[in-house]
């Protein structure tokens, strides 16, 4: 460990730690056009004992600093439900950043995975930011765009450095755009009418602002069905959930979100929300900042994102391979090109989910990034 870098534990509980480590990523990114900074009002409420994520869950925070500055920023999470679910013994790592320094990142992994170490683990899993159900991976292709809503960025040398610490690929996570000047809108309108025909008892209707209270419970005895079957999923509690819902409703657009009902069945759910770091990039994760004035014309409704990006795309066991998902993706398509959108980023798809892959090609979707989920034996 070079004598020049010290690591300091961090506190999630304590406001003034959570601000430090925060605004890490403030420095390594100055002045790099591409990085979109969380507001910190959100960040704050992701890492802080508030987050219901932390009933079953327990994080250990370090910044390193060297020189009179902190140049980098790790995290270290158990997940009981993880494990009782995967039947495992993993903890993760998460909000990995740093100077472009090999040897500072495996410090900052090794310091991760001594803390796993003493709490039983034998494996290192990430970066989680921090699970599964929210933002992870690190981005390894499709470098020189900025991430859309809710999704990493990082620069190359990061997975470079990961890699050099001994960390293998997981799972890769793939990101599909779709343009929607090219999408075959003819094909959309066939598959809807076909869908409609072969199922008349499947109705499909819009979740908007007003109906999202009354239709959070439904949403909820969805999710967790829909994808209890994918690779590292962790059920959500009602308190994760709410919180989600909290945290999105803003963001509701007509048209975007999608419940898919059989009588008093719910069938599937579509969530697709637009692009929302178009409007905070400038903000540099405060409201109230210089870049405020660039928010003004989209806070105010005068302009709006020229993408959306679809969140999660699922039906519960005994509606699958009937078209539901392709139903709904298809009205989300006619009703983003009729509001104005221009594209939409499909994100993340688990890279050997087919029926999923198989769908997204078919909608004229092309994959143009790629986000890799690290794993290391616990020394």
């Amino acid at each position: 460990m070079p004598a020049s870098v010290k690591f300091i534990g961090m506190d999630p509980a304590v406001p003034a730690d959570r601000r430090r480590f925060i605004r890490v990523a403030h420095r390594l990114y100055r002045g790099d056009p591409l990085w979109v900074a969380p507001l910190d009002d959100e960040m704050h409420r992701v890492l802080g004992p508030g987050n219901p994520f932390f009933r079953h869950a327990r994080m250990k925070l370090w910044v390193a600093h060297r020189d009179g500055q902190d140049v980098g920023r790790i995290a270290a999470i158990t997940d009981d439900t993880h494990n009782q679910v995967h039947g495992e013994r993993t903890a993760h790592f998460g909000f990995l950043e740093s100077e472009d320094d090999p040897a500072l990142v495996a410090d900052l992994l090794d310091l991760a995975g001594g803390w796993a170490r003493e709490a039983s683990m034998t494996r290192l899993l990430g970066p989680m930011n921090p699970s599964i159900n929210d933002e992870c991976g690190l981005l390894v292709d499709g470098f020189g765009m900025p991430p859309a809503l809710m999704m990493s960025y990082n620069p190359p040398h990061l997975p470079r450095s990961v890699e050099a610490a001994g960390f293998a690929k997981a799972k890769d996570l793939i990101a599909f755009h779709i343009d929607l000047a090219t999408a075959p809108q003819e094909r959309l309108d066939r598959l809807a009418a076909g869908f409609r025909r072969r199922n008349p008892a499947l109705q499909v209707r819009p979740i908007t602002k007003k109906s999202l209270p009354a239709d959070v419970p439904k949403i909820k005895r969805i999710y967790n069905e829909a994808w209890e079957k994918n690779w590292g999923a962790v059920p959500l509690t009602d308190g994760e959930i709410n919180l989600l819902a909290e945290r999105l409703a803003p963001l509701l657009v007509d048209g975007l979100v999608w419940l898919a009902e059989e009588g008093d069945e719910v069938a599937g759910f579509l969530l697709a929300l637009p692009d929302a770091n178009e409007i905070i990039q400038p903000l540099r994760g405060r409201m109230l900042s210089p870049g405020l004035l660039r928010a003004v014309p989209y806070l105010l409704g005068w302009r709006q994102p020229k993408l959306f990006r679809l969140v999660a795309l699922g039906t519960r066991d005994r509606f699958r391979n009937r078209g539901v998902e392709a139903m709904m993706f298809a009205e989300t398509l006619r009703r983003a090109r009729q509001t104005g959108f221009i594209g939409c980023e499909a994100s993340w798809i688990l890279e050997d989910n087919e029926p999923v892959l198989r769908l997204l090609a078919a909608f004229s979707g092309r994959p143009y990034k790629t986000y890799r989920l690290y794993e290391r034996a616990v020394k």
